[in-house]
């Protein structure tokens, strides 16, 4: 029986960084789900990383414009980040909640300290933010005892089981019955909402998917202040506020999903929800919160989160301390590198840049975003909006010739988002605007 597996020196081989070997062992060995979301034409392999840059295989230099699907808050292989984690793997790699380990515990402390000050914030961890989804609606669900619980179309939240039927994009939505319960409301986008560039229809749709589509009682909702992966789309002044009230009078809790827009990237606060004066009840982190490593955590209000007290809950990885370490020097950098008034500074000088190009090219229709978490829609008619979803495919691998590395994305594939680690500088702003006008003067 022996002979049939071969030595472990056999199946651990020095790495072969030839771009077809790379490429042949992804294709032959990957799932069909892991393979599947490729954005370009010819795979890119990407092999060092340094702040805000990467070099492929061959050694071309980038400027990281997806942080790694904002993975990457506080800059590529980030000395301090790097020096936390090795220092904590050489004494043990994981600790199982089961146990105990100071890491973790003074995480969630720190963590508890960003959140809006009078109430009594918990804090459960574990390794994405699909993960947190999943476990933000379980809590909602538990603490109301109820099943109804609203989302928002255009949204995204993850592609597991339970974040899918949250998530308002196809693409990420299985052919297979999907959780019950979720009731999709408008997406309140003030450039091509069904309702317009206004306010008070989007409220009342709330009211109206309450009053006609649930039994009028709610667990909840949950919201990205900004949509990550739906194109750069900021909520409306008011409307976070208006629709927390509603779901809060039909007896349910309030979700911020801040894993794509926390942690400093909008510039004005470290949360997101912060610049539309409302307190959630429980708030969705991940991504940028290790800098790579893999972490996320539920941020909820004692009350809430002790609804699940009585039943076990639990995640194999969850507060690793390795992750967690990494997690504790991200807080420090971002404060002390002053990262969250960079992503303010530039992220303007940025959307300056995005202005001036829509300004010239009349393939651009919108352009937005706050600090570091900015877009460019591209249509083929600026009055009828339609998508130019083909000319943004273009424009997407024409800007990495450029060496710009972006995302194509929204829920017609025409949006380039552009959501760079913190640590991105005023001359990377004068790059990136060379290199995309280069690229639109191609079409």
């Amino acid at each position: 029986m022996g002979t049939d597996v071969p030595a472990l020196s056999a199946l651990v081989p020095e790495l072969d960084w030839s771009t077809d070997a790379i490429v042949g062992r992804r294709n032959r060995y990957y799932s069909a789900s892991q393979r599947a979301f490729v954005p370009y034409k010819t795979p890119l392999i990407l092999k060092t990383g340094k702040g805000q840059y990467l070099w492929d295989e061959r050694g071309k230099k980038y400027l990281d414009l997806l942080a790694m699907n904002l993975c990457i808050s506080v800059g590529h292989a980030h000395p301090r980040v790097t020096e936390a984690v090795i220092e904590q793997a050489k004494t043990l790699s994981h600790c199982t909640t089961m146990f105990y380990h100071p890491v973790p515990a003074h995480f969630a402390e720190e963590l508890a300290a960003t959140m809006p000050k009078g109430h009594d914030w918990v804090v459960h961890f574990m390794n994405s933010g699909a993960e947190a989804a999943d476990l933000a609606l379980l809590m909602a669900r538990s603490y109301t005892r109820r099943i109804d619980f609203l989302a928002i179309r255009n949204s995204y939240h993850g592609a597991t089981f339970g974040a899918q039927a949250m998530t308002g994009i196809s693409a990420f939505r299985h052919d297979v019955p999907q959780l019950p319960g979720i009731h999709h409301v408008a997406n309140p986008d003030q450039y091509r909402g069904i309702h317009g560039p206004t306010l008070d229809p989007y409220l009342r749709e709330i009211d109206d998917v309450i009053g006609t589509e649930t039994s009028g009682r709610l667990a909840g909702i949950i919201i990205e202040p900004i949509q990550g992966y739906g194109g750069i789309v900021p909520m409306p002044a008011g409307y976070l506020k208006g629709a927390f009230e509603r779901v809060r009078a039909a007896g349910g809790v309030c979700i911020s999903d801040e894993v794509q827009a926390g942690f400093g990237r909008t510039g004005t606060h470290f949360w997101s929800f912060a610049g539309y004066e409302v307190v959630p009840d429980i708030v969705v982190t991940a991504k940028g919160i290790g800098n790579g490593f893999p972490l996320a955590a539920v941020i909820a209000k004692r009350e809430i989160a002790e609804s699940l007290a009585d039943k076990f809950y639990f995640n194999t990885y969850g507060a690793n301390p390795v992750s967690c370490a990494a997690g504790r020097v991200v807080l420090r950098v971002i404060d002390e590198e002053g990262l969250q008034d960079n992503a303010r500074v530039v992220g303007q000088q940025m959307l300056e840049v995005l202005q001036s190009l829509h300004r010239a090219h009349d393939i651009i229709g919108d352009v937005r975003g706050r600090g570091l978490m900015l877009a460019i829609e591209l249509v083929k008619d600026r009055r009828t909006k339609e998508p130019a979803t083909q000319e943004t495919a273009h424009i997407f691998d024409l800007s990495r010739e450029h060496g710009i590395i972006m995302s194509k994305s929204g829920a017609n594939r025409n949006v380039l988002r552009i959501v760079p680690p913190l640590c991105l500088h005023a001359d990377d702003v004068h790059f990136f605007a060379d290199a995309m006008d280069r690229c639109f003067r191609s079409l």
